[in-house]
């Protein structure tokens, strides 16, 4: 009887190096390795996957087919019907090949974990045993806890922890590079060019794909501007940031070959708060501290508020200003110019999604699920934990210790982040000549001069929209017995 195969099934981590999951697949498997994503439309249509992700994704596994091939793992592609078919999917394909084992690394949302242990069960039923990996996080999650046992629910605290059992694990552990196999005679499918109902007008240009391009984005990153990222990460206009995080969320690169990078061009303590590289480091975290958040409370990935009572509140229910928003035309330069860069490149810089979405939950007052679900939608980055965690505490629902009351003034932050008006009038030609300040806030300009600019007035009154929210939040915090502070 020949030896048996493992079958190692692709998610979120299209890559071959540092892979948990397939170097184990790859040590516990004397029969070989036999690689297999599943493509399934209607859990992208469900959860509003980009088109963009979607061409994202798809290249992705184009440059991963070529590198398994370089080991001699054929990458199979197969398609559910419908999400409750994947479990089926992968239990035939493990029959179909011989695979006495099943190897993947763990997603952490609520209906990725069913289907996981969907899955699971599936492949029971035929003898065969089904290997979860922990993968997409430095630490696992689960690991950092507080002294009582519970979950950090504050990032200070929690990064503090977080850094601290860093220190005890020795480091992050980078999985072993991996050998080719014997050559199992099975050939690799095609991947398909596209997806139906998932076409993309972003340029595949700006954003290559492979783990290649991803290794030399943090080279190029940390060589040359992470340790100014601290004063640099804020301005849009610059290129400040790493630009790596579409290529994290499709799993293109680890976290731990990124932390690794920032480590080995530390210029400081890595907990300082003048390095641009424990700067960068604490922005790791981050993503650590919202999957955590994702798995300790599931009511986060179901529409509901991390903080309950704010689902109290009643948002309005302005159409217009919704569509005001979504398109770049809220009167409001900076808002307008984000949301228009967003839509052309499928990237927003992350001062911007602060004041997008700010805008809309605390000027606008509309739901932050309408705007979480459109990032979504729109993002080659788009990762739940990550999103949902951004809009939440942009609109004080979530795990912010200062929630409600920080209210961004959308004019200051761009007077202060894009001084010069240079991200405005690149984004916003209807701008580009005006002069100095007024570039931040034309409405402040003669109507005359207004007339011409071909440029819509604030859909908004800033000061009065501040009011509104705050009373807003007050109210629900005083029904909730909680000070309004």
């Amino acid at each position: 009887m020949p030896p048996s195969r493992t079958l190692m099934w692709f998610r979120v981590d299209l890559r071959v190096e540092d892979n948990t999951a397939l170097a184990a697949a790859a040590v516990s498997s004397p029969g070989g390795v036999v690689g297999l994503y599943v493509i399934s439309p209607e859990d992208w249509a469900r959860f509003n996957a980009a088109p963009c992700k979607v061409e994202f994704v798809l290249r992705n596994l184009r440059e991963l087919s070529r590198a398994l091939a370089g080991l001699n793992i054929p990458l199979l592609i197969r398609t559910a019907p419908r999400p409750e078919h994947v479990a089926r999917v992968v239990a035939e394909v493990a029959r179909e090949h011989q695979c006495r084992s099943v190897h993947w690394n763990a997603e952490y949302e609520v209906w990725e974990s069913r289907r996981d242990e969907q899955t699971r069960r599936a492949l029971e039923l035929d003898g065969v045993t089904a290997h979860a990996h922990h993968d997409q996080c430095i630490l696992p999650p689960g690991l950092v806890k507080t002294q009582q046992g519970g979950w950090y629910t504050v990032f200070t605290p929690f990064k503090k922890a977080w850094l601290a059992m860093l220190k005890q694990t020795d480091g992050p552990r980078i999985a072993p590079t991996m050998r080719a196999q014997a050559p199992l005679g099975i050939a690799s499918d095609p991947v398909p060019v596209a997806v139906p109902g998932f076409q993309s007008r972003v340029s595949p240009e700006l954003w290559p794909a492979g783990e290649a391009e991803a290794r030399r984005r943090l080279r190029v990153f940390c060589d040359a501007r992470v340790r100014d990222y601290k004063t640099a990460r804020d301005f849009p206009y610059l290129e400040g940031t790493s630009t790596l995080s579409p290529y994290l969320t499709s799993g293109v690169i680890s976290p731990r070959v990124c932390l690794k990078a920032a480590i080995d061009a530390l210029d400081g303590p890595i907990d300082s708060p003048k390095s641009g590289v424990a700067t960068w480091i604490s922005e790791l975290v981050w993503r650590e501290f919202y999957k955590n958040v994702t798995l300790a409370f599931p009511r986060v990935c179901m529409g509901r508020a991390f903080k309950p009572a704010t689902d109290r509140i009643v948002w309005s229910d302005n159409e217009e200003h919704y569509a005001g928003w979504c398109e770049g035309r809220t009167g409001v330069p900076i808002v307008d110019a984000a949301m228009r860069c967003l839509a052309q490149t499928g990237w927003m810089h992350n001062r911007l999604r602060m004041i997008v979405a700010m805008f809309l939950a605390k000027d606008l007052f509309l739901d932050w699920r309408k705007g979480e679900a459109f990032f979504h939608k729109s993002l080659i980055d788009g990762d739940l934990a990550q999103n949902n965690g951004g809009w939440q505490w942009s609109a004080g629902t979530g795990t912010d210790s200062a929630p409600y009351f920080r209210i961004f003034n959308p004019y200051s932050q761009s007077e202060k982040f894009d001084p010069e008006g240079a991200f405005v009038r690149r984004w916003v030609p209807e701008l580009r000549d005006v002069q100095g300040a007024a570039v931040h806030n034309p409405a402040e300009l003669p109507a005359l001069l207004r007339a011409r600019l071909d440029y819509p007035e604030p859909i908004v009154d800033h000061a009065l929209a501040r009011e509104r929210v705050l009373k807003a939040f007050q109210a629900i915090g005083a029904a909730a017995g909680v000070e309004a502070k």
